[in-house]
C-alpha cells in the first residue's frame, strides 16, 4: 500500500488475460451493501472503445488544464511539477494505447450515489492492490467526468439504472512504482474531539507505523 503509487507513464507491452484476470478477482473478494455485489466491470480494449476513452481524455485535459493552471513543460524544465505534469500529458496523448476498465454499480433508489459508492470503490481498491502486487501500475482517472461519461456510457451500452464509479487504466509501469508520500498521521488522526490530536495513538509522527505491517497476534 506504501508504494502503491498512480502511475501514467507505462511500457507498450499489453497487459496479459491472466494477469487482468487475477486483478478482477481480487475486486469481487471486496465488501458490498448486503453482500449484493451489484457491480459490473467493463474492460475496453478494443481500439474502437480506446479511441472513446482518448476522446473523453482529452475533453478532460481541456478542463483540467486551467484548473490545475497546468500546462505542458518545456524540455529543460526538471522540476517536480514539471515531472508530474509531463507524465500526465503523457498518459492523456497515449490514452487509446492502453487497456482500461470501467467499474460500474447498479442504482437502488432506496440509497444515495455516496452510500452505493461504499459497495463499489472497494472494489476499486482491490483492484488497485492487487495489480500492485503482481506489478502492474493504475490510474484511477477522472475521464468519465467532464462530458466523458456520455461517450462512454453509449459505445459501451450501460442501462440507465447504473452508476458509472470509475475507470482505471492498468498497465507496466515505465519507471518506480513508490514510495507515496503522504501527510503523517498526527496531522489527520483525532481524537473523540474534532481538534484533539490523538497523540497517544500516533505520536507526532507516523514513521514508527510504516517499518511493519505484521500482525500482533495470530
Amino acid at each position: 500500500m506504501s508504494t502503491a503509487r498512480t502511475i501514467r507513464r507505462f511500457t507498450e507491452e499489453p497487459v496479459d488475460d491472466a494477469t487482468l484476470a487475477r486483478c478482477l478477482e481480487a475486486a469481487t473478494w471486496a465488501p458490498s451493501g448486503a453482500n449484493a455485489q451489484a457491480w459490473r466491470f467493463v474492460v475496453l480494449r478494443s481500439p474502437e472503445l480506446r479511441a472513446v476513452v482518448a476522446t473523453a481524455a482529452a475533453q478532460a485535459l481541456e478542463v483540467i488544464e486551467p484548473v490545475y493552471g497546468m500546462t505542458r513543460p518545456a524540455e529543460d524544465d526538471h522540476s517536480r511539477r514539471a515531472r508530474t505534469n509531463r507524465a500526465t500529458y503523457e498518459l492523456h496523448d497515449r490514452a487509446d494505447e492502453f487497456t482500461s476498465v470501467l467499474f460500474l454499480q447498479e442504482r437502488f433508489p432506496q440509497a444515495s450515489e455516496l452510500l452505493l459508492g461504499g459497495s463499489i470503490f472497494p472494489a476499486m481498491q482491490n483492484f488497485l492492490l492487487a495489480a500492485r502486487a503482481l506489478g502492474l501500475g493504475t490510474c484511477l482517472t477522472s475521464w468519465a467526468s467532464y462530458g466523458g461519461e456520455p461517450l462512454l456510457r453509449a459505445a459501451v451500452g450501460v442501462p440507465d439504472n447504473w452508476m458509472l464509479a470509475g475507470h482505471v487504466v492498468a498497465g507496466w509501469p515505465r519507471g518506480n512504482h513508490g514510495p507515496v508520500r503522504r501527510r503523517p498521521l498526527s496531522e489527520v488522526v483525532f481524537l473523540d474531539r474534532w481538534d484533539e490530536r490523538a497523540s497517544a495513538i500516533v505520536g507526532d509522527s507516523s514513521e514508527r507505523l510504516q517499518s511493519s505491517f505484521a500482525p500482533k497476534r495470530p
